[in-house]
């Protein structure tokens, strides 16, 4: 069995976290999925940004962990959720790094929502208020 390769970010290959401070809503068809004012933000090298939630701001009832895993060199191990509405059901469309690299720790115990499928939104602290 081959090790897989573990490779810490550097210069060539960074990836910085950082809290969101705006509220990021994240829903689909108009059901709301995710809600909260304490997502992460990962920055991996020239990839787009990646909200990460904390799984207490997520609508869990909504997620079915799926069989698939993938694996990142600079991240560690990946599970998958299927998410399933009453109008469809979306595989693999919500992934998590339940044990992360020490590198990316602060992910630990969020999800993170593929935005091709489903509508993701950073709100400001006043969105929404009433003028």
């Amino acid at each position: 069995m081959t090790a897989r390769p573990i490779r810490i970010p550097d210069a060539r290959h960074p990836i910085t976290t950082q809290h969101n401070p705006k509220r990021v809503v994240v829903k689909l068809a108009g059901l709301e999925l995710a809600d909260t004012r304490d997502a992460i933000t990962l920055q991996e090298a020239s990839y787009p940004a990646v909200q990460y939630i904390p799984r207490k701001d997520v609508a869990m009832g909504l997620l079915k962990r799926s069989d698939h895993a993938t694996y990142c060199p600079y991240k560690g191990d990946a599970s998958y959720f299927h998410l399933s509405t009453p109008d469809a059901t979306l595989e693999n469309a919500v992934w998590t790094y339940e044990s992360p690299s020490d590198a990316v720790s602060v992910i630990k115990d969020h999800v993170a929502f593929y935005p091709n499928l489903v509508e993701i939104s950073e709100l400001s602290e006043n969105a929404g208020a009433q003028s």
